[in-house]
């Protein structure tokens, strides 16, 4: 009985791992589970209804009801006046994206299949924020931008309106943007904390809103000194162009340096709970 011989056969094989994946890819991929997202269009869409169309609302609710009375020209902050609906609101709605970017791949389990593919969680953690950073500060400069010349051209009437070449104009504006980008920044930071939506949610809410307003029923001397150690008082000292911001605020970028280091902080201790602790 002849024996039959099958010729070897050589398999092709995959082309063997050349390199490391890094930063830039795993930057790639977190902008593609963005944008795949329909609640990130939805949210940043809420946030140009609010920062824009209800900016113009105030603008012209303003211009309309403006009178010539020397006090009311003395006080008044044209700037302030078209920013302001950005400035108060918009930093819930980008909270609301910052938290989305860690917690809803923890509510979904995501997080597994997103460190199996990137074992180095460092890199994962860095394109998170790195991402939503980027994009926050795109969405949030067109916003305060558009915000604040649509404002003044409605409130042209007024003539009482602001220009950015004006004293402290050009600060509020792009003070207002990176304010509302920092609040999405510690909302990102305190979701990779908490890794839940909801707590997250409820403690920037807390933070940023609650807080401010239980500091009220102080006494005025202890307000006066917890108050500028707030992370909101950052913004409120950016905003103001029309006279100084209240005396026991520190400087306007003095006060937005304390918000920014309790961001850093909350970001590294973020960092090193995402290290140690199990998805």
């Amino acid at each position: 009985m002849a024996a039959t011989t099958t010729p070897n056969v050589r398999l092709s094989s995959l082309p063997s791992a050349v390199g490391r994946a890094g930063l830039r890819g795993a930057i790639a991929s977190e902008f593609t589970k963005l944008r795949s997202v329909r609640s990130t269009y939805w949210t940043l869409g809420a946030l140009f209804i609010v920062s824009v169309g209800l900016g113009i609302a105030i603008a012209a609710g303003t211009a309309a009801n403006f009178t010539d009375h020397p006090f009311q020209k003395v006080a008044f902050d044209a700037t302030q006046t078209s920013l302001g609906a950005f400035f108060e609101l918009g930093q819930l709605i980008i909270a609301v994206i910052g938290e989305m970017v860690i917690t809803s791949e923890y509510s979904t389990g995501m997080i597994r299949t997103s460190l199996t593919a990137m074992p180095r969680r460092t890199v994962v953690y860095t394109a998170k924020a790195t991402i939503f950073a980027i994009v926050a500060l795109v969405v949030t400069f067109v916003a305060a931008f558009i915000s604040f010349f649509l404002g003044q051209l409605l409130l042209g009437s007024t003539h009482d309106t602001a220009t950015l070449s004006q004293p402290n104009v050009l600060r509020a504006v792009v003070g207002s943007a990176l304010y509302v980008t920092l609040c999405g920044l510690f909302a990102f930071a305190v979701g990779a904390i908490v890794r839940h939506t909801a707590g997250t949610i409820t403690a920037v809410i807390g933070v940023l809103f609650v807080v401010p307003i239980l500091a009220h029923l102080l006494p005025q001397s202890w307000y006066q000194d917890v108050d500028r150690w707030l992370p909101d008082a950052a913004g409120r000292a950016l905003s103001v162009t029309v006279g100084p911001p209240p005396g026991h605020l520190f400087s306007a970028w003095n006060q937005f340096a304390v918000f920014a280091v309790y961001t850093v902080i909350l970001l590294v201790v973020g960092a090193i709970l995402f290290l140690r602790r199990d998805a």
